[in-house]
């Protein structure tokens, strides 16, 4: 099976009437199309704390996020279809995910997972060369993640092709949910609420880390509700990944 991400851009309307859109008829479709693991990101009211945690390289930058599996993307256009007639533009991919940390409670059917959900569009520097990026991402940059910050939820998507014409040139797409607190509390989404050194600390691991191989002008950051349809969970009977902070857990 592959997993497909597409981004949306929404038109001149707001965010509620095509977020309802998206939530609505959308998922329907999708869903009796035959989407596995159906997940969608929107940017709504509930998250509305966290716009200043956005950023925005692309102008404008995109409005939200699906995701879903398919057999193979060789039979996505029915699919990319009904994304077409809600977006007036969408942005594909198939990827490679990676789930550092899990969410192994099964969501109701259109639950919205708690916290918000950080997804960062991320495309690879010139500076660097693909392997370099990779390897640097996915080798030592995790650990880093998972140990200064507050995010219960760490999937890494690594993009094996571009599905869709004139599509941004992302290398990877990154989901992360945090605490709520985290919108708005710098600490409280590193994990070091009421500890100023211990903050600071974090923080610049982060960026020092970051430094290696991503550049500020190369990076989209969307906040985001995640919602899932379909009555699914990442996997609770493989091993976690452990760290010395935390244990991937449920």
């Amino acid at each position: 099976m592959e997993k497909l991400v597409y981004a949306l851009w929404k038109g001149s309307e707001d965010y509620k009437d095509f977020n309802k859109r998206l939530l609505g008829p959308l998922r329907k479709k999708l869903g009796k199309l035959g989407a596995d693991r159906l997940q969608i990101n929107v940017v709504d009211d509930t998250v509305s704390a966290g716009a200043p945690l956005r950023q925005e390289n692309l102008r404008p930058g995109p409005s939200a996020l699906v995701s879903f599996w398919l057999n193979s993307s060789h039979i996505r256009e029915p699919f990319e279809k009904a994304l077409e007639a809600e977006a007036p533009r969408i942005a594909g991919y198939a990827v490679t995910e990676s789930t550092v940390l899990p969410i192994t409670k099964v969501h109701k059917d259109g639950d919205r997972t708690k916290g918000f959900s950080q997804i960062a569009l991320i495309q690879c520097p010139s500076r660097v060369t693909r392997d370099y990026y990779l390897d640097t991402w996915l080798g030592s940059h995790t650990q880093v993640g998972v140990e200064t910050q507050s995010n219960f939820y760490y999937c890494q998507n690594i993009v094996n092709r571009v599905l869709t014409a004139g599509s941004p040139h992302w290398i990877s797409i990154v989901e992360e949910c945090f605490p709520v607190e985290a919108m708005t509390d710098a600490q409280a989404f590193y994990d070091a609420a009421g500890d100023q050194a211990k903050f600071e600390q974090r923080l610049d691991r982060m960026m020092s880390s970051c430094g290696r191989f991503i550049d500020v002008d190369k990076i989209d950051v969307l906040i985001t509700s995640e919602f899932r349809f379909g009555g699914w969970a990442d996997n609770k009977d493989q091993p976690a990944y452990v760290c010395s902070r935390k244990v991937a857990a449920g």
